[in-house]
């Protein structure tokens, strides 16, 4: 069964703050996603990142998205209590690009995020 509009919203909003986040430089909204027990894999200008959620923080509050950043979010899957998020990013730290999944779950009636992966786009990596 689909889960209703109301539910993609609930998702959509979660997902928002991460974008936040991202757009002010602030880890503080990503802070209230993420379990504190998320976890992140992906490539950072060729190097694998993988561990945990603190080091997406360090680099949202070293890095900064900048002026030119953008950002869309799409629910792409509601199954009850497990959600998938892919959010688009252009422009992050004035240059970077970048698609993100997050693996929300829905617990005690809240979506929480618990996991992360990314892909920068291979033109944007610095070499």
């Amino acid at each position: 069964m689909r889960a209703p509009i109301s539910e993609y919203r609930a998702v959509e909003e979660a997902a928002m703050k991460f974008v936040k986040s991202v757009a002010e430089g602030n880890s503080k909204h990503a802070r209230e996603l993420f379990t504190e027990d998320a976890v992140l894999f992906g490539y950072l200008d060729g190097e694998l990142e993988h561990g945990s959620i603190e080091q997406f923080y360090h680099n949202v509050d070293t890095v900064g998205a900048g002026a030119d950043f953008k950002a869309r979010v799409d629910v792409v899957s509601i199954e009850e209590t497990v959600a998938v998020v892919r959010v688009l990013e252009e422009k992050w730290g004035g240059r970077i690009d970048f698609t993100d999944y997050l693996l929300l779950m829905k617990m005690h009636g809240e979506w929480k995020c618990v996991a992360k992966a990314y892909n920068q786009n291979s033109d944007t990596i610095k070499k």
